[in-house]
């Protein structure tokens, strides 16, 4: 008998169903990323019996357990909350973020952010965050070394951008225009 997948496993398969290709799993996102659990299941189980044992009880200890608050779950329903390359819509109103956010990055990329500012290149929306620490960490995805740009939220605003802050914490925003982008040091 196959070995049940593991929460990491779990958690992979939910991200790509749930954010990048929802249609490989037979599954319909509504606007803000919702799908129902059930069909979340029944496609989890399609992909062969050691997925059979996944069940509702199951998904709440992937996502009680994960580090990173990834997913969510809530009346039936079931979502990634941020990190969509499909399109949703954010969920509720734009918030007022921090007068400043955090993004890193490449050492590489920075001059092209500097022309043409922060774009979400294969995520639907830029990802930004509150603290140096959570904006490093992302940014080692990229460079060992990231660069930590500043965003001023204010002159972003002025100039059209909103924002919004997902359950996870991460606020996203279409794009940040580069007079609202200030650069950082490698490592900041």
């Amino acid at each position: 008998m196959a070995k049940a997948p593991s929460r990491t496993e779990i958690s992979r398969v939910l991200s790509h169903a749930l954010r990048h290709a929802p249609g490989e799993y037979a599954l319909e996102l509504d606007p803000e990323g919702w799908a129902p659990v059930s069909e979340v299941l029944s496609a989890l189980h399609r992909l062969g019996p050691e997925w059979e044992p996944v069940d509702e009880a199951v998904l709440h200890e992937v996502l009680k357990a994960a580090e990173k608050k990834r997913h969510q779950i809530r009346d039936g329903r079931i979502r990634a909350v941020h990190g969509h390359s499909v399109p949703v819509e954010p969920a509720g109103e734009p918030g007022s973020p921090p007068a400043v956010l955090f993004h890193g990055t490449s050492p590489a990329a920075v001059p092209q952010i500097c022309a043409d500012g922060i774009l979400p290149m294969r995520r639907q929306y830029v990802h930004l965050s509150d603290s140096v620490e959570q904006a490093r960490q992302v940014g080692q995805r990229k460079d060992a070394d990231p660069v930590i740009l500043t965003v001023d939220t204010r002159v972003a605003v002025a100039q059209g951008v909103s924002f919004y802050q997902s359950d996870s914490g991460v606020w996203l925003a279409a794009s940040i225009p580069a007079t609202a982008v200030g650069t950082g040091t490698p490592g900041a």
